[in-house]
């Protein structure tokens, strides 16, 4: 009996040229993670011992291959077969060995298992993955012998001089292959190149010929079968890819007034109760809390949202706002904001690089950066941080329970101490003590008469 845990090779090694891209086609994201690791993550949960992904030299696969994945670099030779060749000092005596295709990012860990286990089930030398549910036109048509057990697989590209019984043939090859590693490359070294390819499915035949069983899996599941060759192809997978994880978070307790306008990353994690409004877009490792209220049109990257966090119509970026607070409308939050409990930061503010306290507020049109903003302080409308001389960023510290003026303007590096005050239109160069109002404007003088001298000044 095979070991449980196959050694799963993955087929990462191909161009891709038809992407018309410089990145490396199975590095191209499907909803923000990269195709190949999608298909890595499959074979982790569909229990993979070891998992080699197959790559060429030089092409930046290997490097942003994830920790604990190995490396097989295909040094020469073109087509499936090759590249299995490339990978064959990882393939143990006696070793089961799975082969999945890196732009076949759809395919299920639940596929995955159950390949494996039909195989070791069959006894067979090799199983291959197929469908009747898909238009098989294209495709290579598995031919099955009189007793079930496939005899060969033929290529459909081109149907010149293809049989008529082949090409009523509806169940197809699809790409996932389950193999005893022995037999593998012993057919495999057998294998001839075709127009310059040595291709894996060259040792179907071979294998028939020496009295080694062939088995075959069926799926209902077409997705597992969506390749990705074009930026049109990586549509339709980025499309069912987001529906699944739409559907995945809805099971978990997550609303969704418009699922169809949701962009959610496969990384991302949200909490039960929480409500993502129309047009709601969360990418890379943002985490959102239960009890939320997100968007509409809100984009969080990176971002973090605690318990009960409000946040319409905003932009949010590496950032944290902790249990209970409110952002926005249109408010953006930069890099380094931690916005505290029940803090509000409002109407077309912006926040870098700054903590805002528990139950503090900043409601409208400011500018907050490189701060410190105590707890339950109210930053009146349009103040400003200056936090830049031209040289170097200083920071501002407003104490707890501050109450700022109007379009205050703070010149850093100041610290306004706990319950202070400081008066609308002032320029705070200094320090403002505890307790204290900080002052800083000319005295207001009116020039009677003006309009009418300046009426005549400037003629009829």
């Amino acid at each position: 009996m095979l070991d449980p845990k196959p050694t799963v090779l993955i087929m990462a090694a191909g161009r891709g040229t038809r992407m018309r891209s410089a990145l490396p086609k199975v590095l191209h994201p499907v909803c923000g993670r990269a195709m190949v690791e999608w298909v890595i993550e499959a074979a982790r949960a569909g229990g993979a011992g070891r998992i080699v992904c197959v790559t060429r030299p030089g092409d930046g696969v290997a490097e942003a291959l994830p920790h604990g994945v190995e490396s097989a670099e295909q040094q020469q030779g073109e087509g499936t077969g090759a590249a299995v060749l490339a990978a064959r000092g990882h393939i143990e005596p006696g070793a089961g060995v799975m082969i999945l295709s890196g732009d076949n990012p759809l395919i299920r860990s639940e596929l995955v298992a159950a390949l494996w286990d039909a195989h070791r089930s069959a006894g067979a030398a090799a199983t291959l993955l197929t469908t009747s549910e898909l238009d098989p036109a294209g495709y290579g048509r598995v031919m099955r012998a009189p007793g079930g057990q496939v005899e060969r697989i033929v290529e459909t590209k081109r149907v010149d001089g293809v049989p008529r019984e082949v090409l009523a043939t509806r169940e197809i090859n699809i790409g996932a292959y389950a193999f005893r590693g022995d037999d593998l490359i012993e057919a495999l070294d057998a294998v001839s190149e075709t127009e310059g390819e040595r291709y894996l499915t060259g040792v179907f035949p071979l294998l028939r010929e020496r009295g080694r069983p062939i088995a075959a899996h069926a799926t209902a599941d077409v997705s597992s079968a969506i390749g990705v060759n074009t930026r049109l192809d990586l549509i339709q997978v980025e499309r069912h890819a987001q529906r699944r994880i739409v559907e995945r978070h809805a099971l978990a307790g997550v609303t969704f007034i418009s699922p169809q306008t949701a962009s959610i990353d496969a990384g991302v994690e949200i909490g039960a109760d929480t409500v993502l409004e129309p047009g709601v877009t969360l990418r890379g490792a943002t985490r959102v809390g239960g009890g939320c209220r997100v968007g509409p049109q809100t984009t969080l990257i990176d971002a973090t949202l605690g318990e009960r966090v409000v946040v319409p119509h905003s932009y949010l970026v590496e950032c944290a706002v902790r249990d209970g607070a409110s952002v926005g409308p249109f408010a953006y939050l930069r890099p380094g904001a931690d916005v505290g409990e029940r803090a509000k930061v409002g109407t077309f503010v912006e926040v870098k690089n700054s903590a805002i306290g528990a139950g503090a507020k900043v409601p409208h049109l400011s500018y907050i950066g490189d701060a410190e903003v105590g707890e339950g302080t109210n930053v009146g409308a349009g103040n400003i941080t200056a936090n830049y001389d031209g040289r170097m960023k200083h920071r501002t510290t407003l104490g707890k329970r501050v109450r700022t003026g109007v379009h205050t303007s703070f010149v850093a590096p100041v610290d306004v101490g706990d319950d202070a005050y400081t008066a609308a239109g002032s320029v705070i160069t200094g320090d403002v003590p505890a307790g204290a109002l900080g002052v800083a404007r000319n005295r207001q003088r009116n020039i009677e008469g003006y309009a009418k001298r300046a009426q005549e000044e400037s003629g009829p």
